[in-house]
């Protein structure tokens, strides 16, 4: 059965997640809302009132009967079926403990650009955004990152990945998030990435894996842009 993503169509935002195990794994799917007519499919979705377990927002995916929300729920579900994900159980929890705090960090880069709600538009909120980016960049980068480094450095395997002797989709996350910290503060990223070698030695061999750099080349790959989380404001970045 083909995986049927539903995502926004014009930024990476929380789908590109999901969109990256997929590609890794090169797995047979649907980015619906990209296609003709797929907007409307993804908000009926949404919109449906006599759904009993309706998703309460993208990204969610459906595969047969089944329609899951949440990027680490989604990725839960995923990881096994792929085969980016560990076999024991106990592993399969912690990278899910650890996905789950990747999702924690999207939230408080969204939060640098619209610190006051999303009903804002940024330019009614820029004086708070500066003062939460700053902290931002001088608190939480370094308490997260720093974090996932330690993960890494300290995996019994020394493999370089994050759990366990082969890349798994937390790993794939982990790029993901590198890339958009450096598109969003480039400067902050740039004094602070030697604090996290193994973090970053990592994300380089997932770009390196042949179908994440196909894709990563590919029109498929939508370029981080200021509708996304991840946003490069010049002044949120000094």
């Amino acid at each position: 059965m083909t995986y049927e993503l539903y995502y926004w169509p014009g930024i990476q935002g929380r789908g590109e997640f999901v969109r990256l195990a997929l590609e890794e794994a090169g797995a047979d799917y649907a980015d619906v809302a990209r296609t003709k007519k797929g907007i409307e499919s993804m908000m009926a979705m949404l919109e449906d009132k006599s759904a009993i377990r309706p998703p309460f927002a993208p990204p969610f995916l459906k595969h047969g009967r089944l329609a899951i929300a949440q990027v680490a729920n989604i990725l839960l579900y995923l990881g096994p079926r792929l085969d980016l994900a560990p076999r024991t159980p106990a592993d399969r929890l912690f990278i899910h403990q650890l996905q789950l705090t990747v999702m924690d960090l999207v939230a408080e880069v969204h939060d640098t650009h619209h610190p006051l709600g999303t009903g804002f538009f940024y330019e009614d909120q820029k004086p708070e955004a500066r003062r939460r980016a700053k902290e931002f960049r001088e608190s939480r980068i370094g308490k997260f990152l720093g974090y996932f480094e330690r993960i890494v450095a300290a995996n019994p395997m020394g493999s370089g990945w994050l759990v366990g002797v082969d890349a798994t989709y937390i790993d794939l996350s982990l790029f993901q998030v590198v890339e958009g910290l450096r598109y969003a503060f480039p400067q902050a990223m740039a004094k602070q990435e030697n604090q996290w070698p193994h973090l970053v030695a990592s994300h380089d061999r997932v770009s390196a894996r042949p179908r994440l750099a196909a894709y990563l080349a590919s029109d498929r790959r939508i370029p981080f842009n200021e509708d996304g989380i991840f946003r490069h404001y010049k002044e949120l970045d000094s």
